[in-house]
């Protein structure tokens, strides 16, 4: 693979990921409206805000190594987020705590996935800053997604 068509993967990698963090910092402030457990709420109130850290972090390297963020792949992952909270139709009130942490649960494991892949193709195209970058916020999401799970 060329330095050229590197660069390009890893910008559409970067692309991806601040989709998919803004679409998940959307779903984190509304968990943190739902169901009446106070502690986790704040938990997706507190993961919210560092969701949205990470992803400016993410566009100022992006922005770095040329690139900008997709509109168009926000917004996707925004409609595609929306599926797993139709699955709590025909749940009662009093679960929304509960299927809200599995789907943190999963959305986080799902995201130290996704950092890994951006890290591998980093490191492979010796692009340091991004591969560190990605490190740093799967390390966050680990952690998240631990602190999820004891609740």
């Amino acid at each position: 693979m060329g330095q050229e068509s590197a660069q390009e993967l890893i910008r559409g990698y970067l692309q991806d990921a601040i989709a998919a963090e803004k679409n998940f910092e959307t779903q984190l402030r509304a968990f943190a409206k739902e169901g009446d457990d106070a502690v986790a709420q704040a938990m997706f109130s507190t993961h919210a805000e560092e969701t949205r850290l990470q992803y400016e972090k993410l566009e100022a390297r992006l922005e770095v190594i040329g690139g900008s963020s997709s509109g168009m792949k926000t917004m996707l992952a925004h409609m595609i987020g929306m599926m797993p909270k139709a699955a709590q139709i025909g749940h009662e009130k009093e679960e929304r705590t509960a299927q809200n942490l599995m789907m943190a649960y999963t959305v986080e494991n799902a995201e130290v996935a996704m950092y890994e892949a951006l890290a591998t193709v980093a490191q492979a195209a010796g692009d340091f800053g991004t591969e560190q970058l990605a490190r740093s916020i799967q390390q966050q999401e680990r952690e998240t997604a631990e602190k999820v799970w004891q609740h």
